[in-house]
């Protein structure tokens, strides 16, 4: 008896622990971005720095409002593509496909998870963008479309490959949350008359709106804070986004360029960078809780 005590004395004990430590971790991260990247806005000056269209460090000229906007548009784009795509595509998994398709498609999504980014971003670069490129090119676009112009590196491109990334984070825990609404909601649905897919759409799906909305929160994060195949297919180009199929560079791409030869007041205007993004995300969180759950769940 003792011996069980001292047991689940230990694990509490060690579960306690290492919640202490992900809770400093998080504590630490947030003291190291504010106490440097504060300073260094209020140095540039606030609305210089968040409002700010040019970008030149060369002259101190530090405005981050090309790459806000880069962030942004790159995350709506891969919102547009991925969700519907990940959504239905976990629908599928979870109400109307086979075994023997599930047990393709399940490895084939989690193969899709464990690909690292870069692999992603050389995908974009040799195949997206020349695709892109001859599309832009085509007389379709140029007669029916009225684009002029356009880069394989755009907006587009990026958004795609971004949507294609976060598919693999949405489909699982969108499935995983389907699955776990009670069978009774389906069969009571279709006791008063549904059909198979009205149940799912309209009984199923609903209880399952928190995962669905969790499993998007995590497709954005995924988005917004995604580096290295972006930086390889939107072109980088610091100033204003001027459209879909122009390039652009996110918030990401500008710290990690950079960063390897910034020193003293370049150096902390990226940190800062790393603020903004860093508040975005918290913002973003803050949206969808209040979404899920209203004002008293977020």
């Amino acid at each position: 008896m003792k011996t069980a005590h001292l047991r689940e004395g230990i694990m509490q004990a060690v579960f306690t622990a290492c919640a202490c430590i992900s809770i400093l971790a998080v504590v630490l991260i947030c003291v190291f971005l504010f106490a440097n990247g504060l300073p260094t806005i209020g140095k540039i000056g606030p609305l210089k720095f968040l409002l700010g269209t040019t970008w030149k460090p060369g002259n101190d000229i530090y405005g981050i409002l090309p790459m806000i906007l880069g962030s942004l548009y790159v995350t709506a784009g891969a919102i547009i593509v991925g969700v519907p795509v990940g959504l239905l595509t976990a629908i599928y998994l979870s109400r109307f496909s086979t075994p023997s398709i599930k047990r393709v498609m399940l490895p084939a999504v989690q193969l899709l998870a464990g690909i690292p980014s870069v692999v992603y971003g050389f995908f974009g670069m040799i195949v997206l963008v020349p695709a892109v490129q001859a599309m832009v090119k085509s007389d379709f676009f140029k007669t029916v479309l009225h684009i002029k112009g356009g880069k394989g590196m755009s907006l587009f491109t990026a958004s795609v490959l971004l949507g294609i990334m976060i598919l693999p984070t949405i489909i699982t825990v969108s499935k995983t949350s389907l699955d776990a609404v009670p069978e009774s909601y389906y069969e009571g649905s279709l006791a008063l008359g549904a059909t198979h897919e009205r149940s799912v759409f309209y009984a199923v799906l609903p209880a399952a709106k928190s995962g669905v909305l969790s499993a998007v929160i995590l497709g954005i994060g995924r988005a917004i804070g995604e580096t290295m195949a972006v930086v390889m297919v939107a072109g980088n180009q610091t100033w204003m986004p001027k459209g879909l199929f122009q390039g652009l560079r996110t918030m990401t791409s500008n710290i990690v360029i950079e960063m390897g030869y910034s020193t003293d007041l370049h150096r902390e205007a990226l940190i800062a960078t790393g603020v903004v993004l860093f508040v975005f995300i918290l913002l973003i969180n803050l949206c969808f809780s209040v979404l899920k759950g209203g004002k008293d769940h977020a």
